[in-house]
Order: structure tokens, then C-alpha cells, then sequence
């Protein structure tokens, strides 16, 4: 009868890890905020929990990603869709510092708010973010005025500089774009601008390289002059505009490097490791 009563507790305990894991592989993670980029929002010793359902959780080879071997990234099957202002997690696409070369490191991720998504066209005026045909007010809009506010003086070059941070296209973090966000099956005309604006994200889905000689565009030694995107890509900025490595200067984040929607904080310690129970369970927004 004891015999009996242990093979049950030792099952039950067996079909509860296997629930834990499956629900950590296909329905939520979490993550540790370790950084002020998301403040207000998110406050450094924050944990958050991950919603991975939304677009599918992702599938792919781990042992490859520790390796940091190419990998294929599939996902789930979701129930919805990414949306403007939703906070999300995702791995950094440019875990070395090069803004010319994106790579998966799966152990460095960031957190950031989406401000634009596949098709939409981004301006920013002012400090401000703007969408063609949107009119909601898109990330933390306070911010982003004080930005503005300030004088250029005030801002080292390589702060103001934004993306894509070549000599032809001069944006800054103040002013930049129109710059349309490329959606799966967009197809561009290549020429000067729209190989200096997405010449990284063509050369990550065709594992080669554009070459831009004068006027002509090639790839492999073949003269290529439309490209189809393979992939959706968004545009992210943190709440803490004055102190956030976001889009704005590195670019367009993939689709396949998103882990999913930021929705509770679970819990949060401060400094100190005394726990913020002000924090605990507050709803994401």
C-alpha cells in the first residue's frame, strides 16, 4: 500500500514537471528587468512575465543557438498579433555592436515598447514619434518632448546620430524618416537609399551580401533590382527615451527574435533585495 502511495506522489510529480516545462517551451517566461530604459514602465529588479502565445512560441534548435551556429526559427501556432505599444521581449539582434551584421545571441535579450509595425511608415519630428494614418499617441509621448526640447548642443554626435547612421541619410534621434517598415512579401526597388536603409536586413535573410557599385545593385555577381522581404519587421524604442538603445539607432527588429508580449510584473526587489510590494502583480501597459 506505501509501495503504491509513492509510485502515485513519484507520477504525479513527473506529470507536474512535464506541465511546468511545457508551459515554460509554449506559454510564458520570465525575465528579469536589469537596466532604467523602460522607466516608468519597467524599473530595474522588476520580473516580468512573458506572454509567448500571442504569435506562437518559437521553436528551434538550442543546442545550435549555445553553439552560436545559423539556426532556423519556426513558431507555434498564435492566437493574435502584435500591436502598436505593446512591451516586448526580444532577442538583441546586434549583440557585438556591429549595426551592419544581425546575429542570434540567446542569452542577451532586451525589452523595449513597439511603436511600429510591418507596413507602417515612421517619422520622427520633433522628438516625436508619428505613423502615416495613425493617429494614438505611441510610447512614453511625455518624453519624447522633453527630448525634443533640449538643444543639439547638449548631445554628443554619437547620441544624435540615429540610424542607419550613414553619410547620405543624416537622421537624427530628432528627426528621422519617412522610413516604411518592410512586412513579409513587400517588395522595394534597390537603389542608394533603400540599400543604406535595409541593406543589413537583406543580407541577414539571404545569408550573402549586397554590393552597391555607382547606380547598380548586386548580389552573388547577379544585378538584382527588387527585393521581396522574407520576414515582418518592427520598429522599438524604451520608455526612458534619453537612455534607450532602441530602434532608433540600431535599426529594424525581425519577427523570429521576439519571445512575446511583456503583460505582469510578478514580482520586484529594489536595491537591496527587499521586495516592492507596491509592484508585485501590476499590469503591464
Amino acid at each position: 500500500m506505501v509501495l503504491e502511495k509513492i509510485k502515485i506522489c513519484v507520477m504525479c510529480i513527473c506529470v507536474l514537471c512535464v506541465i511546468v516545462l511545457m508551459m515554460g517551451i509554449f506559454c510564458f517566461a520570465s525575465f528579469r528587468i536589469p537596466s532604467n530604459s523602460m522607466e516608468p514602465t519597467l524599473i530595474s529588479g522588476d520580473y516580468i512575465l512573458v506572454n509567448k502565445m500571442i504569435k506562437g512560441a518559437r521553436l528551434f534548435n538550442i543546442f545550435a543557438a549555445f553553439n552560436k551556429e545559423d539556426i532556423t526559427i519556426n513558431r507555434a501556432i498564435g492566437y493574435g498579433t502584435f500591436k502598436r505599444n505593446d512591451v516586448l521581449v526580444f532577442n538583441f539582434p546586434y549583440p557585438e555592436g556591429k549595426w551592419d551584421s544581425i546575429q542570434f545571441d540567446i542569452h542577451k535579450y532586451y525589452v523595449k515598447r513597439c511603436i511600429a509595425l510591418p507596413g507602417d511608415t515612421l517619422e520622427i519630428h520633433r522628438g516625436v514619434y508619428n505613423i502615416k494614418g495613425c493617429q494614438d499617441i505611441l510610447g512614453n509621448r511625455l518624453a519624447q518632448i522633453q527630448i525634443s526640447l533640449l538643444p543639439d548642443s547638449l548631445f554628443p554626435q554619437s547620441i544624435l546620430c540615429a540610424y542607419p547612421q550613414c553619410e547620405k541619410i543624416r537622421w537624427t534621434i530628432k528627426e528621422m524618416g519617412p522610413i516604411p517598415i518592410p512586412g513579409k512579401g513587400q517588395s522595394i526597388e534597390l537603389n542608394d537609399t533603400t540599400v543604406s536603409l535595409y541593406h543589413e536586413l537583406i543580407n541577414w535573410e539571404q545569408r550573402s551580401k549586397l554590393i552597391l557599385k555607382k547606380d547598380t545593385v548586386y548580389m552573388n555577381d547577379s544585378i538584382i533590382k527588387w527585393y521581396c522581404f522574407r520576414e515582418n519587421y518592427y520598429f522599438v524604442a524604451g520608455d526612458n527615451v534619453g537612455s534607450s538603445q532602441d530602434s532608433r539607432y540600431w535599426g529594424l527588429l525581425p519577427e523570429s527574435y521576439i519571445v512575446g508580449k511583456a503583460v505582469l510584473i510578478w514580482k520586484s526587489n529594489d536595491e537591496s533585495g527587499k521586495l516592492r510590494w507596491s509592484r508585485i502583480l501590476s499590469k503591464i501597459e
